[in-house]
């Protein structure tokens, strides 16, 4: 059984270059050169001779000795008893909240993260206006979000795309362009309370997106039936 993740590796052309652009976004620098620890993830840097940059490798994280299944659709996927993340939260960038893995099957997916590895399956929704079928994978603190087109299907399975935690989203957004990092203005996310904003520069190319949870107050207002609102 999968408790969590270990790491996640982003295989670029240029390590100094794409360490310089993550050190930015991220607001602190790569203890080691080219890795960072997060609170629920590690974020690992590694070369490739490729001409762009791409999510290359997910290690998941077990406390007990969980082999990992032959098939892995294709993905390159390991698993350690090994962890090395931070136990601090902050105002600014401090987690990944969800990884997006876009797949030729959803059912396939169920099959190899749920059946074979345990994690919890939160969500499985249809999204017809953009003929499409999600899922939210949810494990130690982090959601796996798989995305199955079905207008336009995919020929292989892949990771796509990071969005980040980050405790005070203005703040976040304020440093970020005094580092020159790039971004679109605040606006409200898909669950309820939530603000997001996306990144649009200094993500290494990889669809990169900012959220800030839900305050308690707000998922209060949020959830509270429009009788009782004033």
């Amino acid at each position: 059984m999968i408790d969590g993740f270990s790491q996640l590796q982003i295989d670029v052309p240029n390590v100094d270059a794409a360490v310089n652009e993550y050190s930015a976004l991220l607001g602190r620098t790569a203890p080691d050169g080219s890795q960072w620890s997060l609170a629920n993830i590690a974020l690992r840097l590694a070369p490739t001779t490729a001409e762009t940059a791409k999510i290359s490798r997910l290690s998941l994280w077990s406390k007990d000795d969980t082999d990992l299944p032959e098939e892995t659709l294709g993905l390159s996927l390991a698993v350690t008893s090994k962890r090395d993340v931070s136990s601090t939260t902050s105002e600014d960038i401090f987690a990944v909240d969800h990884l997006v893995l876009r797949t030729t099957s959803a059912d396939d997916c169920i099959a190899l993260f749920g059946d074979r590895l345990g994690m919890r399956l939160a969500l499985d929704q249809q999204v017809p206006e953009w003929g499409g079928r999600m899922l939210f994978f949810r494990c130690g603190k982090l959601t796996l979000e798989v995305i199955q087109s079905l207008d336009n299907p995919i020929e292989q399975d892949h990771f796509w795309g990071i969005t980040y935690l980050c405790g005070n989203l203005s703040k976040t957004l304020a440093r970020l362009d005094c580092e020159g990092v790039m971004h679109s203005g605040p606006r409200e996310g898909r669950k309820p309370g939530t603000r997001v904003a996306t990144v649009k520069s200094h993500s290494l190319g990889i669809p990169t997106l900012l959220i800030e949870p839900a305050s308690s107050e707000s998922a209060a207002k949020q959830s509270r039936p429009a009788s009782s609102k004033r």
